[in-house]
């Protein structure tokens, strides 16, 4: 097992046929110790100092980097048709207290049984789509 304490670099500059892939859930990204197998099976641990990134190279040999990948998730998405229905969007979606991200024009939100609720509730058009999601990261209590 090899034990990773940090990202080597952001990204590899190194042709996919190089790269091996570590594909991971979302969740992994937050905790500071865990394990994981790459493609290639070799084995690693984690004991981190910072966050590892989607696409980041962990590990490298002379011919191939271990990157790091999120593993893409159904979620719900919702393309508000002005700003004012995108801050009553944000609001109500933001009462649910659950992950949301917001890019190119979207709201992107966990996929749950309650935000199924709302969006019914509302009338609001909605799809589910499989992506690799980023929640926007936000501090409770934060001045």
């Amino acid at each position: 097992m090899i034990l990773i304490r940090h990202m080597l670099t952001e990204s590899s500059s190194r042709p996919v046929s190089e790269q091996v892939e570590l594909l991971v859930e979302r969740r992994l990204f937050l905790k500071r110790r865990w394990r994981a197998v790459a493609a290639d099976g070799v084995e690693f641990g984690f004991d981190l100092e910072t966050r590892l990134k989607h696409g980041c190279v962990i590990h490298q040999t002379e011919s191939t980097d271990y990157v790091v990948r999120q593993q893409p998730e159904t979620v719900y998405q919702v393309r508000p048709n002005s700003a004012d229905e995108a801050a009553l969007m944000g609001w109500k979606i933001g009462n649910l207290h659950l992950g949301v991200q917001v890019v190119d024009g979207v709201i992107r939100i966990t996929h749950d049984v309650a935000v199924l609720q709302l969006f019914e509730r509302e009338g609001w058009s909605f799809e589910e789509v499989t992506v690799v999601f980023n929640p926007l990261r936000v501090t409770a209590h934060a001045s």
